[in-house]
Parts: structure tokens; C-alpha cells; sequence
């Protein structure tokens, strides 16, 4: 069990929190790899959400990872730069659940500065339908509630 704002996680579902996190980083994943295609930070910080979730690595170097992949994204901007911070946000929820609406909310931010002129709010509104579509029955109650309470410092990205 793991205290969370004054509630309780199950380790089964803190496990849920990173295995769509991690799902939402790699989905935008492509955007960083585009202008980077060397740099492995952010896909090795997915892989280590995951396999943090089977038992196959410690929280302290999924956690590491998600901090190497957020270097990555220091000399960048734009959709690149947000799709490594989702990366680096998806390897810390090992670390703090609450993590997983990093990972989504830069998904959501990178999707929209790779969109066309004007197309952002479309875009940005079609990628968080998306990861709702992915959210597991087990957490979806807990990250709809956290993206209502948290909406606002995280951009209002979850207006969807």
C-alpha cells in the first residue's frame, strides 16, 4: 500500500499508473526520436516503467531513467522536448504515482506543438480522448478525479 494525498494505493494499481503512463509517453515517443533518433534516455525510461511494474528493476533506476530521459529534452523545444519530459515523467510514477499525469499532460502538450497551425486544441483534445480510451477500468475513477483536481497546474491540458 502506498499513501496517496491521504489515501491509499494498491500496489496492483500504483503498477496500473506507470503501465499507462508509459503508454502515453510512447505514444508520442516518435516525436522526440524524430529529431533525436540516437538518443535512447526516453525509450529506456518506458522500458524501465515497465519492467519496474514485473519486479525486473528497482523503483530507484526507473526513477534514474526518468531523470536521464528529462535531460534529454534540456537543449530542445517544442513536441521533442514534451514527448522526452512525458518519457521522464512515465519512469518516475515508480517513484510517485501522481507522476502519471505528467506523463500525460506533456503527451497532450507535445501532441499539440507538433500539430499544424491552428490544429493544436483539436489535437490536444484527440490525444487526452486517446489516453482515456487506455485507462484500465481499476484506475480510471482515480485519474479522472486527479486530472479534475489537477487540471489547472497542469495546463488544462485534460479539457477533453
Amino acid at each position: 500500500m502506498t499513501i496517496r494525498r491521504g489515501g491509499t494505493l494498491t500496489d496492483a494499481d500504483h503498477h496500473l499508473l506507470a503501465l499507462w503512463a508509459a503508454s502515453c509517453a510512447e505514444h508520442v515517443l516518435e516525436l522526440f526520436e524524430a529529431v533525436r533518433p540516437d538518443d535512447h534516455r526516453p525509450r529506456a525510461a518506458i522500458e524501465a516503467a515497465r519492467a519496474w511494474t514485473r519486479d525486473e528493476t528497482a523503483m530507484m533506476r526507473a526513477r534514474a531513467a526518468g531523470g536521464h530521459a528529462m535531460g534529454a529534452a534540456r537543449d530542445l523545444r517544442g513536441a521533442a522536448r514534451y514527448a522526452a519530459y512525458a518519457a521522464g515523467q512515465a519512469g518516475a510514477v515508480a517513484h510517485v504515482a501522481a507522476h502519471e499525469l505528467g506523463a500525460a499532460a506533456y503527451a497532450i502538450k507535445a501532441v499539440r506543438a507538433a500539430a499544424p497551425d491552428g490544429g493544436s486544441d483539436a489535437a490536444g483534445r484527440a490525444e487526452c480522448r486517446w489516453q482515456r480510451d487506455r485507462l484500465p477500468e481499476a484506475i480510471r475513477a482515480l485519474v479522472l478525479d486527479d486530472q479534475r483536481m489537477r487540471n489547472e497546474i497542469c495546463w488544462s491540458v485534460f479539457d477533453c
